[in-house]
């Protein structure tokens, strides 16, 4: 007969193995009911966890701890629930967070809240801002247990950032929507109580009460700053949670963090001890049934109900009611936008406007792609498109501000500078219009070719107006300054051709000019009148031609050459005479009648 050994044996491996229905015989330990999918990017159910609550008849209530990485949670639930870490959650001294997903305990502590037996779970979160996670999984974590919990307890260490509070807003956002979506939009969401636990040692000044409603309090905003509504527009998110909110302070156990696990209470600040039993009664005071559509829950009923919630929040698509969309999409809106940006800064104002809107279209468009490829929910984004369109037309506008203030820079320098150069030309010391219009040439051909911009056809009839202007001024006191300066000139000219270079034609020449000039204005009463006389006109071409020139500028060089000549002339009287002689003199210098070679008389 053949042993029966093999056969018991066999049996006894068969009782080891675990059997499809999960059945578990002892609930006094913590449970996993979400855990996270390989890629730490969605959520995903466990049996365990999900068959300790359904075994639950009674009316469900949850309370739930959320906060950062490192924060305590775990140790602050074993402390509520007056368990040692080596029998409650699992507690981690490691860089790495020790829980992952959500826990829950397996038993529940039964009250009686208004007169209803009520079981109250409590359920430990995976911390977010841990390394190796997506702030998507972060966000889904946040969200369930902001669904779930009927006291969601926001642990903090030290103090409130703008960071903290943005992220309850987004989880607060995300539970109200898929909520609505699994229950219906025109459903209220019926939000958690929420308690805000600030892990702190010292609070100078004000309570921490005072403390969470500062930061809740929205900021004045008289100017209308954007970044301001922001804020303000997270402040507002928390509308929904309405007063069932409340802080409450709890200091540090003991100093060696690393060691509290192996602590006794005796062993722990009594400051703390008083403050986690303060904190465990007021966790029961506030606490009611978890409601749903005004319908408590059982064990049955909330597992359902978890079901639902995250097979919705594993969805891909975004929902597109609410602002959710905008929240989702805000950081690839703020990529973007700095994208934009960044493109428009390298730009070299000013431009002209048609190039500076070639360059918005083209970037706005090469943005828009980059939008439509990355952004969240593909055919639920309208909004965020049209926030996002707002917003690049807003930073368009300022770079239009900016390519008017540097046109108008620009073309303002241009036109000052040809406005100095027209005064210039108004003070010649030798008056030329020959001079004038090739300055007034430059100066029209230089604005022209740099003035651009928005500013240019402003700028464009002012310098019309100042040109012409300066043009009228100067022809007019041409004649008048030409006409003077040839009177004293003659005078001149006939002082050095008797006296200094002793050149009868000079001098003929300088009283015919002088002659005609003041004979002409006496017979016809007026200089005007000379203005029109064809000899005139021969004067003033010949002038012209003397005073500027492509190759001479006499105005530039009129003091030199004067020096020069001057110089000339005094050498020659001192020393040239003595060596050359008068030869070249005309008889009329020359008569020596009354000369030392004379023989005297008695």
């Amino acid at each position: 007969m053949d042993s029966p050994f093999p056969l018991l044996l066999l049996l006894f491996f068969l009782c080891l193995s675990p059997i499809p229905s999960f059945s578990i015989d002892n609930f006094h330990q913590a449970f996993p009911i979400v855990e996270p999918d390989p890629g730490h990017t969605k959520l995903r159910l466990s049996r365990e966890g999900l068959e300790a609550i359904e075994r639950i008849t009674n009316p469900i209530a949850a309370v739930a701890v959320i906060g950062p990485y490192r924060s305590g949670k775990s140790f602050l639930l074993n402390q509520l629930l007056s368990l040692s870490c080596y029998e409650g959650f699992g507690v981690g001294h490691m860089r790495d967070t020790k829980t992952k997903g959500i826990w829950v305990w397996g038993t529940p502590i039964d009250l009686d809240i208004n007169g209803v037996r009520t079981s109250v779970f409590y359920l430990d979160t995976e911390g977010f801002e841990s390394v190796g996670k997506s702030n998507v999984y972060d966000d889904r974590i946040f969200a369930l247990a902001t669904v779930l919990s009927s006291v969601l307890i926001y642990n903090l260490p030290e103090t409130i950032r703008e960071a903290d509070i943005s992220r309850l807003s987004f989880a607060v956002e995300l539970a109200e929507e898929f909520y609505g979506r699994v229950k219906g939009q025109d459903v209220a969401f019926e939000p958690a109580k929420l308690l805000w636990l600030i892990q702190r040692d010292f609070l100078q000044g004000k309570s921490v009460q005072e403390m969470v409603n500062e930061a809740l309090r929205r900021v004045p905003n008289a100017d209308g700053n954007k970044n301001i509504d922001v804020v303000n527009q997270i402040r507002d998110s928390l509308a929904v949670m309405g007063d069932n909110s409340t802080a409450f302070s709890l200091p540090q156990p003991h100093l060696q963090r690393t060691k509290l696990c192996d602590m006794k209470d005796v062993e722990l600040d009594q400051l703390y001890i008083t403050r986690r039993e303060q904190l465990k009664e007021l966790v029961a005071s506030i606490i009611s049934p978890k409601i749903v559509q005004g319908k408590t829950l059982t064990g049955k009923e909330f597992v359902s109900f978890l079901k639902q919630i995250l097979e919705a929040l594993n969805k891909g698509e975004i929902p597109s009611t609410g602002s959710l969309v905008e929240v989702f999409n805000k950081n690839i809106l703020e990529k973007c936008l700095k994208l934009y940006s960044e493109k428009m800064a390298t730009l070299v104002l000013p431009l002209t406007e048609e190039s500076l809107q070639g360059t918005h279209d083209r970037t706005k468009d090469e943005v828009m792609q980059v939008f439509d490829q990355q952004h969240f929910g593909r055919h639920h984004a309208k909004k965020s498109v049209m926030q996002l369109d707002e917003e690049l037309q807003q930073v368009y506008k300022n770079v239009v501000l900016q390519n008017e203030l540097q046109s108008s820079k620009l073309c303002e320098g241009l036109y000052t500078r040809c406005e100095d150069k027209m005064d210039q030309l108004q003070v010649l010391k030798l008056p030329s219009l020959a001079k004038f219009n090739a300055g007034f040439l430059q100066c029209n051909h230089s604005f022209e070719h740099e003035c651009i911009g928005p500013s240019k056809p402003n700028y464009e009839q002012r310098m019309m107006k100042m040109l012409g202007k300066s043009r009228s001024l100067f022809i007019k006191e041409y004649n008048h300054r030409l006409f003077n300066w040839l009177v004293a000139f003659s005078l001149v000219m006939v002082v050095i051709g008797r006296f200094f270079i002793k050149f009868i034609l000079i001098e003929i020449g300088a009283w015919a000019l002088f002659i005609f000039l003041e004979t002409y204005t006496r017979m016809f009463w007026s200089a005007e009148a000379l203005y029109y006389n064809p000899v005139w006109h021969f004067i003033v071409a010949t002038w012209e031609t003397v005073v500027y020139s492509p190759v001479l500028d006499l105005d530039r060089w009129a003091i030199p050459l004067a020096a020069v000549l001057s110089l000339f002339i005094l050498y020659w009287r001192c020393y040239g005479k003595r060596k050359y002689g008068s030869q070249w003199l005309l008889p009329l210098y020359r008569s020596n009648k009354n000369g030392s070679n004379r023989p005297r008389t008695d």
